[in-house]
């Protein structure tokens, strides 16, 4: 289990390579975009001639694709923004999802090779790839659409053919009818707003095609096409309407959710307090790029445009894949993830190019230089056998041979200059990757170090090894009951599943979003109510205590997030602003509210003066070492509540006998939940919001621009301040 990461991510290094092998064939690269975009309008036979023409100009063979392809492997193997997914123990979903993700782009350029009649048979391998992808992580929704958003563009780029209509067509059906038989997916394809613009090209594509079969086989005028395709596009576009009116009101077509809609808006403006709490879903700052691209923030610029002069509709798709890439990337850092093979990919077309220019000049001849040397040797050749000819024919060899002598000693200058520049440019490449590669190393020592066990320094100055939080683990896991239910805050969630081998109320699927805040509410209400709900879900509670980031750090967030669900937990205020700490006198200080709240009182339970849990309770049943995780078990567990939710009849499967079966709350939870209102996302417009909702958004949107002000006023003051007492 611990080397998966690293095997998947092996995988994605050896794809990543064979996409860049693709995209920097001679056959893909015959274009530029400017002679692309300026042939849009030429008819086909146009087009073909300037591409013969072209390809006669370009015969670069195999050498820059294959040093394409080993750069552009080199660079993914050891990139930091794709080893922060491939060290081996640091399993996410990402860690598999990248060589899926890569799998299926590799796939769908490779259908796109323009040397090849049959190449769009790898249009299958797209949709299986894509299935599996689906199967693996959400991000399967940006896979579908950077196809979708690629087949558009060579629409208007004039490239589309049947063999781009076979690939696409082969793709969307096979993936998606493979895709909606993943539970978690379901019709989703089908139905939700960020899924629909594949879907639309689909539809689009058919109608293309049935134009230009129909085009073909009545042997239509210019004019003539025109016309039926307006007709055909006017038909398809009224029946689409008419689709749309249809089921819109029947609420078919699910909304944007908030997660894809944080990447178009600014952090903590998305609406929904769970989604702005996340620290990942923060925009990316300048720095970002550099420590996890660093070398290579400077290279892929330089292979962009290398892309857009080889032009092709494969090496498009990498373009676009880029700009999109870097776009999703700036509005959330996680994202930077999946910059990590557009910059590899990028990266090792220039260093590619480069390095197999500089090989040509020591292992391939120019060309001009030896027209000129076989036009010279010829000369000598002839001027030989003719010595018994007149003195005015010998004069006139000679001066042939003076007027040869300068293009021959012009092509060895030049051969010359173009060799030393080519070792300098080696020199220079090898020593920038050198210390890329160090940079990297760094880096992947850095990330090989277990993030649930960290280096600290006593009081003393002795530095010591952390060890607490999977010592807690361990301890649950070896002495609590098997059918143990942990309760905790859902970011330690994969962990207490993984290494305590126990059951946890909330994990890192953050998808339920009234579970999520039904959990804040227990932790963040009143203590004795948090513990009336605790005792029908959970045997034991877990916090992160000790200060730094612990949990009463992130209770604010916490309350924010039962607020949007559970209205009266802070009324009329969406930020909760009751909730937290109070500056006075120069101290921080709980509120009230955060005062009587579950998860103050069990991490500074016997820490603050006057804070004391009560043992009736809950009882502490462990503590770590340095105290920075504390376990409590639950007193009084209602029983009935556990055999209700242990029981298989009342979990609810997604079809009967299944094996995706969601859990359903005990009864004696319905007095509690009944005092919820399901979340409402901004952009649903399929749920009905009454006045209630509009205006609980509108002032969460508001108070949380007016906090990101304060917060930045106040950094501003702190930053006048130290410059003011350094001045003195």
């Amino acid at each position: 289990c611990c080397y998966i990461p690293a095997w998947f991510g092996v995988i994605a290094t050896i794809i990543t390579g064979l996409i860049t092998y693709e995209i920097s064939l001679a056959s893909n690269t015959s274009r530029s975009i400017l002679s692309t975009l300026s042939n849009i309008f030429s008819t086909d036979e146009q087009e073909k001639q300037l591409l013969d023409s072209k390809n006669e100009r370009s015969n670069s063979g195999m050498l820059i694709p294959v040093c394409c392809a080993l750069y552009g492997m080199g660079a993914m193997a050891i990139i930091p923004a794709h080893l922060m997914r491939s060290v081996g123990g640091g399993f996410d979903n990402e860690s598999v999802a990248m060589a899926a993700m890569l799998l299926t782009f590799y796939s769908w350029t490779r259908s796109l090779r323009e040397d090849d009649e049959k190449s769009y048979l790898f249009g299958i391998l797209t949709g299986f790839s894509y299935f599996y992808m689906a199967a693996t992580w959400g991000g399967y929704v940006f896979v579908l659409n950077m196809i979708g958003m690629h087949a558009g563009l060579l629409v208007l780029l004039g490239r589309f053919s049947t063999k781009v209509y076979n690939a696409y067509s082969l793709f969307y059906v096979i993936g998606t009818l493979l895709a909606i038989q993943v539970p978690v997916v379901g019709l989703a394809p089908l139905k939700s707003l960020e899924q629909l613009g594949a879907f639309l090209v689909f539809i689009g594509f058919q109608v293309l095609q049935f134009c230009e079969v129909q085009v073909r086989k009545k042997k239509l005028k210019a004019l003539d096409v025109m016309k039926f395709r307006l007709q055909i596009f006017v038909f398809t576009a009224l029946t689409g309407i008419a689709v749309l009116v249809l089921f819109a009101p029947s609420g078919y077509f699910g909304p944007i959710s908030s997660r894809v809609r944080g990447l178009f808006v600014k952090h903590t403006k998305t609406g929904n307090p769970l989604v702005d709490s996340v620290a990942e879903h923060q925009p990316a700052k300048a720095n970002s790029y550099f420590q996890y691209l660093r070398t290579f923030c400077f290279i892929a610029p330089t292979g962009f445009a290398l892309v857009l002069a080889h032009f092709g509709d494969s090496p498009s798709f990498v373009a676009v894949y880029g700009l999109t890439a870097y776009f999703f990337s700036h509005k959330m850092v996680r994202l930077i993830l999946f910059l990590a093979p557009a910059a590899s990919i990028l990266g090792g077309v220039a260093l590619g190019r480069l390095s197999a220019w500089s090989l040509k000049q020591f292992f391939d001849v120019d060309k001009d230089s030896s027209n000129d040397i076989a036009a010279l040797q010829e000369k000598k050749g002839t001027k030989g056998r003719k010595k018994s000819k007149t003195a005015d024919k010998n004069m006139a060899a000679s001066r042939n041979k003076s007027s040869t002598s300068a293009p021959q000693t012009d092509g060895r200058t030049l051969s010359l200059a173009k060799r030393m520049l080519a070792i300098l440019l080696t020199i220079l490449t090898l020593k920038t990757w050198s210390g890329f590669h160090t940079y990297c190393w760094g880096i992947a020592h850095h990330l090989s170090v277990p993030t649930i066990i960290q280096t600290g320094q006593t009081r003393n100055g002795d530095t010591i090894k952390v060890d607490d939080y999977r010592e807690a683990y361990w301890w649950i896991r070896d002495n609590t009951p098997q059918d143990s239910r942990i309760m905790a805050w859902w970011d330690y969630g994969y962990q207490i599943t993984a290494i305590a081998n126990r059951t946890t109320v909330a994990d890192g699927n953050t998808w339920n979003h009234e579970h999520i805040a039904l959990l804040a509410r227990v932790l963040t209400g009143p203590l004795d109510e948090g513990y009336d709900i605790a005792r029908h879900l959970a045997d034991y509670v877990l916090v992160w205590a000790g200060g730094g980031g612990d949990d009463v750090a992130k209770s604010p967030h916490l309350a924010r997030i039962a607020n949007s669900v559970y209205r009266s937990m802070c009324p009329d205020d969406p930020v909760c602003q009751s909730f937290g700490f109070v500056s006075t006198q120069g101290s921080r200080k709980p509120s009230n509210q955060m005062r009587d709240s579950l998860v103050y009182n069990l991490v500074m339970n016997r820490l603050k003066e006057g804070v004391e849990v009560d043992p009736t309770k809950f009882k502490e049943v462990h503590r770590t070492k340095y105290g920075k995780v504390r376990v409590y078990k639950i007193i009084g567990v209602d029983q009935e509540s556990k055999r209700w939710g242990a029981d298989p009849k009342n979990r609810a499967c997604d079809v009967k006998g299944g094996w995706f079966c969601r859990g359903q709350y005990s009864p004696a939870l319905m007095p509690f939940l009944s005092e919820g209102k399901d979340f409402a996302q901004l952009e649903d417009f399929n749920k009905r919001k009454g006045g209630e909702d509009s205006e609980y958004q509108k002032k969460y949107m508001k108070e949380m621009h007016e906090r990101e002000i304060r917060k930045k006023k106040q950094k501003e003051t702190a930053k006048a301040r130290a410059k003011a007492r350094a001045e003195l």
